[in-house]
């Protein structure tokens, strides 16, 4: 078995919803657990695990945190998604998709490097970074 990285998202309350929007953009299924379902009553319907796994290999992971569990209100990760120039279309595509209702940080447009680069935070304050090496944009 391979070992991977991946991100692991968290969020307070929003994770199932946020999981829904990333599939309908990147696609896949979510497949969510619940703290219900695992015995913890108390955290209710939230989302102890969510998992999307997109076709291409790519994972995304979420989880809600408990009420007793603090989370940071800003992060300085991003989530990153790169590819060269035969994977354009579908990058631009994630990129508009994810961004909607979000705030774009730089738009999808020629770096200074030569390749198209943005960056924006999603609805639910994830920040994401994409990156087309090597394309005509």
């Amino acid at each position: 078995m391979a070992i991977t990285l991946n991100p692991y998202l968290g969020f307070r309350g929003q994770a199932r919803e946020a999981l829904e929007f990333y599939a309908s953009v990147l696609g896949g299924t979510p497949v969510i657990s619940t703290f219900a379902e695992s015995g913890v009553a108390e955290a209710g319907d939230g989302v102890m695990h969510g998992q999307l796994d997109v076709p291409g290999g790519l994972t995304l992971m979420a989880s809600d945190a408990p009420p007793e569990m603090q989370v940071p209100s800003e992060s300085s990760v991003a989530v990153s998604l790169s590819g060269g120039p035969e994977d354009a279309d579908t990058l631009r595509r994630w990129y508009e998709g994810l961004s909607a209702g979000g705030t774009n940080v730089l738009p999808l447009e020629r770096a200074p490097w030569g390749d198209e680069f943005g960056m924006f935070t999603d609805r639910f304050g994830t920040n994401w970074m994409v990156n087309i090496a090597g394309a005509q944009g």
